[in-house]
């Protein structure tokens, strides 16, 4: 799939009703969907109770909190990538802060053509995550393969008074005369000697 089919969910949390109007347009170009818009750090929380998100955009400030620490919470989750859009007198105070827990931070006021490339990099930085969570995903099956395996070959050891080395030669070759893979090996002696 090329990153022009790709689909990211989007909550925009932002007060500003011409800022809001002019993102929504920007990312009905980009193929964003769902898009949510809450006015409101409490409303925020209550949707990303309900789901998570590919982006997540703070315009900062908002009527009940700055929206710095929920940008930097959605940040930390698996998966989402965060811009906080702080004005200028803010700006200097809190983009350490918020760049030194991954938030993409960009200064008001915005132009169309800032706006589209942020919304570009956060695609960017999504398909690197995406990328990562298949990494780790790939790492977590061969550790449970080899947890597997290893359960299987003490269940010949103790059953069949194999040694360890007959033990993983015994899967291997099933796995290999078979033409199956040692976990299935592994998951058929765990179902007769467990």
């Amino acid at each position: 799939m090329s990153l022009e089919e790709r689909v990211y969910s989007v909550l925009v949390v932002s007060a500003a009703e011409k800022l809001n109007t002019a993102i929504l347009e920007m990312l009905s170009e980009q193929h964003c969907s769902p898009v949510k818009v809450v006015s409101n750090i409490s409303a925020a929380k209550r949707i990303w109770n309900e789901r998570s998100f590919d982006f997540v955009i703070v315009n900062s400030p908002l009527p009940d909190d700055p929206g710095v620490r929920f940008a930097i919470d959605a940040c930390a989750e698996p998966g989402t990538v965060a811009l906080l859009l702080l004005r200028e007198d803010a700006y200097d105070e809190l983009f350490d802060r918020a760049v030194s827990n991954g938030v993409f931070v960009m200064q008001k006021p915005l132009n169309h053509v800032t706006l589209s490339l942020a919304l570009d990099l956060m695609a960017g930085a999504r398909e690197r995550l995406r990328k990562l969570e298949k990494k780790t995903l790939s790492f977590e099956e061969k550790m449970e393969e080899i947890r597997l395996v290893n359960r299987a070959k003490w269940l010949l050891i103790s059953e069949l008074k194999m040694d360890e080395p007959q033990a993983h030669r015994y899967i291997e070759k099933q796995a290999m005369d078979r033409c199956i893979s040692k976990r299935e090996v592994a998951a058929e002696i765990i179902r007769v000697y467990s």
